[in-house]
């Protein structure tokens, strides 16, 4: 979700040093001198996209970049590939017995909604069912554009639409095949299902029952209804699938006096979705604990339709992008978030118990249905001399304690920005994505931007985040000491993104090979090759410093080289988001969020093709997130 730089989230106001206010003044030094001789001697040795990690010997850049297309309206990928569009918003999930055809006139009900694709399509996962051919796509859906969901935008405001666009949040799980050489989405399905702002979930964790999670609806505080801003998304070697509640809190209204506690989470007077107004649930006034029900990573296992969703309070609560697995050497599950908020941190939870096997009557997701309940939520420092450390949020460790404000763990994961606060961990440049190197074990985070670093007031450049009005982003990586649940970890920048024509010199960057901004999405595909997708807003793109970028972008790097390629570029104002592949990695599916993005975020109901009428279903029509199959005409493997 590209955001205008005036609306985002920046509640850090805590006192916790930075990494700038306790490193030395040689350091110091070098750090605030930009992309001058300091930093670039700094950073030399990990210019553009150079690895530690042994990627093995043989290329993996096969295809022929592609330029930038300026402002264009549509979708490109290089010489020998072919991209169709599947599973655009407004189509039938498939739930047998009830698939309304799509209106382009913005005409379905809230019911035609709850059973159709979701809106602003954003992380995508793969599950096969019969390997390479047939599968599950499961995907989330972070936003709504209601100027194009609706016939005449906000003009009116009624309870059938906060209904509808509720329905449009969440995630949709489909069952897509390959039929001589195509995809095409399989309707009816068994598997077809919606998750909405208005779908039961269960908690799990320690914060489940909780005192600060029981609503007048739900007294004892272990249901809660809904999912919403769900942005990227993990896949489980279990089976399942993690997806993060990211800016929830604007979605409340908070009135003229939001606690202490409500201001540190960003709630605001009046939230943007208006939701409040036709359910008061999102009244954070009226119903303060409901504010505490959001901002968790769910799990759902695609396979099983009759499952119930879980969040998962151990796994911290935060303005969750997504949740990433990693695999210790005894078989225990490391999940990495990052949060997508300026000044704000990275986490890591290590489960107690190893990951089970199917067995017994039971699936691999049946197995493990509370292994992400139990375990050890950690925080990122990312210190000034290369090294780093993970701080236990562990109530009763440090200043987690009663007098503090923490009563028990439960308070801890439900504070766990507060938390974070005191124990003094690094404040980030909108951790978004991560990614784990197959051959390295590194792992990857890309950190989007963050405008009002070195801003009055605000945390000034630091080792980790080295650029005062940082517009263009960066990608950090560390490797920890032995294994996924080490407590301290070694780390360095592998990019700095940019364009070396700007005379800015934090506006630069160092990338090897083809230029990009604002690094959003990355997954590394089986060969260990580095994907990075983009998500510049459409008030920055194609112009000012941004002018030689072109619209948003997926590329490849080669961690071993250091190239980075142009693999596509997306319709106008569009987001690139989300990266999947089929098994024997001969297709790749993408999304394509919010094409024809203005730069208010609202659409005008009387132009919803003002800037784009991308994917063209109808031709001439609104423009429609959708789901990209991208495949080489010769049926080989993506990007060799």
């Amino acid at each position: 979700m590209a955001k205008d730089f005036s609306t985002m989230e920046d509640s850090n106001r805590s006192s916790n040093p930075s990494i700038h206010d306790v490193s030395d003044p040689a350091r110091r030094t070098l750090v605030l001198s930009g992309m001058g001789a300091g930093m670039a001697a700094l950073l030399a040795p990990l210019a553009g996209c150079a690895a530690t990690g042994d990627g093995g010997s043989g290329p993996l850049l096969g295809f022929q970049g592609i330029a930038t297309d300026g402002s264009r309206d549509g979708l490109r990928v290089p010489p020998g590939y072919v991209a169709s569009v599947i599973a655009p918003w407004g189509d039938p999930v498939g739930v047998p017995g009830r698939m309304p055809d799509w209106r382009p006139d913005a005409g379905n009900s809230g019911a035609d909604q709850e059973v159709q694709i979701g809106m602003h399509h954003d992380g995508i996962h793969y599950y096969p069912l019969d390997g390479a051919q047939r599968g599950l796509l499961a995907m989330n859906h972070e936003y709504v554009d209601d100027g194009l969901l609706h016939t005449d935008g906000l003009k009116t405001w009624t309870a059938e639409k906060v209904r509808k666009a509720q329905a449009a949040h969440g995630v949709s799980v489909i069952e897509v095949e390959q039929r001589r050489g195509t995809w095409a989405v399989v309707r009816p399905s068994t598997y077809a299902r919606r998750f909405t702002a208005a779908t039961p979930f269960a908690l799990g964790g320690p914060a489940a029952g909780h005192v600060l999670m029981r609503t007048a609806a739900d007294p004892e505080g272990r249901r809660v209804l809904g999912t919403l801003n769900n942005c990227a998304s993990g896949q489980t070697p279990w089976g399942t699938y993690l997806s993060g509640e990211e800016n929830w809190a604007g979605y409340f209204d908070g009135g003229d006096n939001p606690t202490a506690d409500q201001r540190r989470w960003g709630l605001r007077k009046t939230g943007w979705s208006r939701w409040a107004e036709h359910d008061e649930r999102f009244d954070a006034r009226k119903h303060p604990n409901e504010f505490h029900r959001f901002g968790w990573v769910v799990e759902i296992d695609p396979a099983d339709p009759l499952s119930t969703p879980v969040k998962r309070t151990a796994l911290g609560r935060a303005a969750h992008e997504g949740a990433w697995v990693g695999v210790t050497k005894d078989g225990r599950a490391v999940v990495y978030s990052g949060e997508d908020a300026r000044f704000e941190y990275i986490y890591k939870f290590v489960s107690r118990d190893r990951i089970a096997p199917a067995g017994g009557g039971r699936t691999a997701a049946q197995a493990n249905a509370t292994l992400l309940d139990h375990g050890t939520l950690y925080v990122a420092r990312f210190e000034a001399d290369g090294r780093g450390r993970w701080l236990p949020l562990v109530h009763g460790q440090g200043p987690l304690t009663p007098a503090n404000g923490f009563a028990d763990q439960g308070e801890v994961v439900i504070k766990t920005r507060q938390a974070s606060d005191l124990l003094g961990a690094t404040k980030m440049d909108r951790p978004e994505w991560l990614a784990i190197d197959p051959k390295s074990g590194e792992v990857y985070c890309t950190l989007t931007n963050n405008s009002a670093r070195g801003n009055a007031g605000s945390p000034g450049v630091d080792a980790a985040n080295p650029r005062a009005n940082n517009v263009f982003g960066q990608i950090i990586r560390w490797k920890e000491d032995a294994d996924f649940d080490a407590t301290r970890f070694t780390w360095n920048h592998l990019v700095l993104a940019g364009d070396p024509a700007n005379a800015r010199p934090d506006a630069r960057g160092n990338i090897r090979g083809d230029l990009y901004a604002c690094p959003d999405g990355i997954a590394f595909d089986r060969r260990g090759l580095l994907w990075i997708q983009t998500d510049a807003h459409a008030s920055q793109l194609n112009k000012g410093e941004f002018a030689n970028l072109g619209n948003n972008q997926m590329l490849a790097c080669d961690v071993r080289t250091g190239e980075t390629r142009r693999f596509l570029t997306g319709p106008a104002n569009c987001e690139i988001t989300g990266a999947a592949w089929t098994p024997d990695g001969r297709t790749l599916f993408i999304n394509v969020q919010h094409p024809g993005e203005t730069p208010s975020d609202r659409s005008d109901p009387s132009e919803p093709a003002k800037f784009s009428s991308w994917p063209n279903l109808p031709p001439g029509g609104r423009p429609r997130s959708a789901t990209v199959v991208v495949q080489r005409r010769d049926g080989g493997v993506i990007g060799t």
